[in-house]
């Protein structure tokens, strides 16, 4: 963040900034009694500038659970999209994938008939979807790995496919993860997937598990994700975020993350750059 936007952002807040890292992430402790009018007041200091904001209370910041949604959250594409191409189908299915996740499609229906379009094709194209196309979006090893080092319970749940959230767990560092199963025939997809389909409904209640077994209180709960289906589980946490969310996602999300990468939910607890964790792999 540049500094002369943080001087203005100290003006409106009438205290000083605090940098938890330098010309990158800064915070304003404040004592204004409306947040959102500071919220509004910030980000028309801000403008144009490619610079995310949250005003946050300071109490409970550190969060004990982080839940996180997969595709176009902690990766950086959608997996059934990236299959879709290998099956020649990608447009079609890209489409569905899209108005899904904007929330105009019921989303079990949609995921049926998205996988309905993968029927035939061969397993190989798995594994070849991961290796070539999935990646670890910037930040989450961060997150992931910082969150865990603090004591904190890290889920990974996705309304796609156990072959890559589990891939994608091991290699972010989530300590546990759950999805959709493709079924197959042995050699190649089936065009099914088992049932009940995980969907909006499904990750709320992964959240809401999670709290009850590790006693877990919801202000203490961090949740992630991009897409209608997350939004249950972001407005059940105690810090939603929306990252770089679908706009009906972005709008009911209490903090959301357009341009940063996702160190930015650690900078939003209070961490410091000097306490992020990333061990790399």
């Amino acid at each position: 963040m540049p500094r002369a936007l943080a001087e203005a952002a100290a003006e409106i807040t009438h205290t000083k900034p605090d940098w938890l890292a330098e010309g990158l992430a800064v915070e304003f402790p404040s004592i204004e009694s409306d947040p959102a009018a500071l919220e509004l007041a910030l980000r028309a200091a801000i403008g144009t500038a490619p610079v995310d904001v949250a005003v946050l209370p300071a109490e409970r910041r550190r969060k004990r659970l982080l839940i996180a949604d997969m595709d176009s959250t902690i990766i950086g594409c959608e997996c059934i999209d990236e299959l879709a191409d290998f099956a020649g189908v990608k447009p079609e299915v890209a489409d569905i994938t899209e108005r899904a996740m904007r929330g105009e499609l019921d989303f079990p229906s949609a995921l049926r008939h998205r996988v309905a379009l993968l029927k035939g094709l061969a397993l190989s194209a798995l594994q070849r979807t991961y290796d070539e196309r999935v990646r670890l979006n910037a930040g989450a090893r961060a997150l992931v790995q910082t969150m865990n080092a603090a004591g904190a319970v890290t889920a990974l749940v996705s309304g796609g496919f156990t072959f890559f959230s589990r891939r994608v767990a091991a290699a972010a560092g989530f300590a546990l993860n759950r999805a959709n199963v493709l079924l197959e025939d042995g050699g190649a997809l089936t065009g099914t997937v088992s049932e009940p389909i995980l969907g909006r409904e499904a990750k709320l209640a992964m959240l809401n598990e999670l709290k009850a077994a590790h006693g877990i209180a919801d202000a203490d709960t961090l949740a992630v994700g991009d897409g209608a289906n997350d939004l249950a589980m972001i407005q059940a946490s105690g810090l939603g975020v929306a990252y770089r969310a679908k706009p009906i996602v972005a709008a009911a999300s209490r903090a959301r993350v357009d341009h940063a990468d996702l160190t930015a939910l650690l900078y939003f607890q209070g961490y410091r750059e000097r306490e992020i964790v990333d061990h790399g792999g």
